[in-house]
């Protein structure tokens, strides 16, 4: 999970895209970057960090530039060097410089043929730098001394039938234009707009619409599975669709907990789809148990909220805040590590006693994943007072890892792995444990875009879209998730050229 965006100007962008950076901050928290194209130059800042820690002004004044493109991130693979902090960058050809939200499935198979038949060098273990140098080689193999949107399309049309997985990018061909393509699923967003200046046309393409809307660009439609969008120097747009057969099936989790939920994505209003995964719990408890005894539903902030207030509101039931959110704290989901998760569930959450005291408390979440930060909370539900806690997921259980750029842990680390409900509500120490099923969530989400046929759902169901995932592949990819072996990986010095 990462947040980009690219912007084409006739003036500097340097604060533009840092803006769009720390709209989508909520998409990682482990480093940020921005590159910068001034009249041929490229102008490179990037650093572990929060995007406010990354860029200082001394660095903003050297971001000069009309084109740009701007990364934050998390760890996909447990490691917070920042040898690995996007944007990445090759020289030849043009000099181009990438950043990536996704994950390639084939990118070790992608990494031998780079270095063996491209004779290219990478000097990180990291995906986004083998997506960077395919789309560079087949850019070469254009052999254009100025890159044509007609050479471009045809450089992703070949990009496309080497790399699988999810792949929503944004390349910077240095003193030409910006490219941005989508992989042939659709899996992780990417959406265009664009706004009027005092000097002209100016193009933004992000990981969201809030970061669009939040700098007064208009949107003009989600990059489509599978197509890409040349934007040149001058400000000319190019769109085509470059792979084979596109079909759209965006991942779900976005929904539930990735976006924010002033997002549209894909032409879905996030925060409706939240209202309406409220109203199906809301309908699962009534069919459950009609007579149910909850006194009050209180969210687990941020996420929960949206959901939680159309739960209340349809089950005729108080809504109340009982948790206040330290906002200075980062998401705990997206926390390297599993005992830098515990210590931070305490020291983001704090509850509102008056609240809990001889109630029935019925507390909503976006998802369930490794257990931790529910029985915490659960805990400092009971005791602050409440006389029975009641949890409720408005995501199905996740039993199996994603594959698709989330950073969920090794199957044995999920708490619904092989676990029933009811094994899992006593781990947790919820007296009633309701999950949302699988058909209502995928029906909250299809209701703002009937379009969409189906979305990805491995998380839930164990089926990835791809068709490229077997065993093989899950169990290669929970040696490397296990929190031991990231432990292992943080301790190990990074060594820097």
């Amino acid at each position: 999970m990462c947040g980009i965006v690219g912007v084409v100007s006739k003036e500097n962008v340097n604060q533009c895209v840092y803006d769009a950076l720390t709209v989508l901050q909520h998409r990682g928290q482990d480093a940020a970057g921005i590159c910068t194209d001034d009249a041929g130059t490229l102008r490179l800042r990037k650093d572990n960090g929060l995007v406010r820690d990354v860029f200082r002004s001394k660095h903003m004044k050297k971001l000069r530039g009309t084109m740009g493109i701007g990364h934050c991130r998390y760890p996909t693979a447990g490691c917070s060097s920042s040898a690995e902090a996007q944007p990445f960058y090759v020289n030849a050809p043009y000099g181009i410089s990438l950043a990536h939200n996704g994950n390639l499935t084939n990118s070790d198979q992608l990494a031998r043929e780079v270095c063996a038949n491209d004779l290219r060098h990478m000097n990180t273990t990291s995906d986004s730098e083998v997506l960077l140098n395919v789309f560079a080689h087949e850019m070469f193999s254009q052999k254009e001394a100025i890159p044509t949107p007609e050479g471009v399309f045809r450089a992703v049309a070949q990009l496309h039938r080497r790399c699988r997985g999810a792949y929503a990018a944004i390349a910077m061909l240095n003193g030409n234009g910006i490219v941005a393509f989508r992989d042939p699923h659709g899996i992780r967003p990417l959406i265009c707009g664009q706004r009027e200046s005092s000097l002209g046309r100016e193009t933004m393409i992000a990981s969201e619409s809030v970061a669009l809307d939040s700098l007064g660009f208009e949107p003009i439609s989600d990059i489509a599975p599978g197509e890409a969008i040349y934007v040149n120097r001058s400000g000319d747009v190019f769109r085509r669709q470059c792979a084979d057969q596109p079909q759209l099936t965006p991942c779900i989790f976005e929904h539930v907990y990735l976006a924010r939920p002033d997002s549209v994505v894909d032409g879905i209003s996030v925060y409706k789809a939240r209202l309406r995964m409220g109203e199906k719990l809301a309908d699962k408890v009534t069919r459950l148990s009609p007579n149910h005894d909850i006194d009050v539903v209180m969210p687990i902030p941020d996420s929960g909220r949206t959901c939680a207030l159309s739960m209340a509101v349809k089950l005729g039931v108080t809504y109340r805040e009982g948790f206040i959110k330290n906002r200075y704290i980062g998401r705990t989901f997206i926390m390297p590590g599993q005992a830098e998760r515990m210590r931070s569930v305490r020291k983001k959450l704090n509850p509102i006693e008056l609240e809990f005291k001889g109630k029935v408390v019925c507390l909503v979440d976006d998802s369930i994943v490794r257990g931790t930060t529910c029985n915490q909370i659960i805990k400092m539900a009971r005791q602050a007072g409440a006389v029975k806690v009641y949890y409720c997921s408005a995501a199905p259980p996740v039993r199996h890892p994603n594959v698709y750029g989330i950073d969920m842990p090794a199957a044995p680390e999920l708490i619904a792995h092989g676990r029933t409900e009811d094994e899992i509500a006593e781990l947790i120490g919820a007296d009633w444990l309701v999950y949302q099923e699988l058909e209502d969530l995928v029906a909250c989400a299809q209701e703002g875009n009937p379009q969409i046929e189906s979305f990805e759902c491995s998380v839930f169901n164990g089926h990835y879209v791809t068709g490229d995932i077997d065993d093989a592949y899950l169990s290669d990819l929970e040696e490397t998730r296990k929190d031991s072996a990231k432990s292992k990986r943080k301790e190990q010095p990074v060594i820097r050229a």
